[in-house]
């Protein structure tokens, strides 16, 4: 693998300016398990093994539900796991994530009309997408997530 700049390291100050936008975002007004879930989706489809490994370990510390976590990937086979308004976030993280697939499409839309306030709706949008912005950061530049290497089978 190309050796790919560290965004932290050559940017300092934007990078601070996009996690504190980010932190502003997460902790203002929806349900840190509903956000997890929205950056565990999100980091699913995008490939980021450093979003996953961030989210997971956040959703663990803080109690999730495992059969929640361990089951998201096929969450509309599951959806009995999910409350309306989790689905509702799921269906939309999906549709702006894949954007260019899906072009937002109406029915998802209206769902999260159905179970988010006019100020909601905006936080969930800004919240995926900000997730996707730090997903596409980790991917494009290689970032992994430190964890320990297991040894070889012999």
């Amino acid at each position: 693998m190309t050796a790919r700049t560290n965004p932290a390291a050559a940017a300092p100050q934007l990078m601070q300016q996009l996690i504190e936008y980010g932190e502003t975002l997460r902790t203002g007004g929806l349900e840190p398990s509903l956000v997890r879930l929205i950056a565990l989706r999100a980091s699913q489809i995008n490939g980021s093994a450093a979003g996953l490994h961030r989210y997971l370990a956040e959703a663990r510390r803080d109690g999730a539900d495992n059969d929640q976590l361990d089951l998201l990937v096929a969450w509309r086979d599951c959806d009995a796991l999910y409350t309306a308004r989790e689905q509702a976030a799921l269906a939309w993280t999906e549709a702006l994530t894949r954007l260019s697939d899906t072009g937002a499409p109406d029915d998802a839309y209206a769902a999260v009309q159905a179970h988010f306030s006019d100020e909601e709706q905006v936080r969930l949008t800004l919240v995926i997408s900000i997730i996707n912005t730090f997903n596409r950061l980790a991917v494009g530049h290689r970032l992994r997530p430190a964890v320990q290497p297991r040894a070889q089978a012999a």
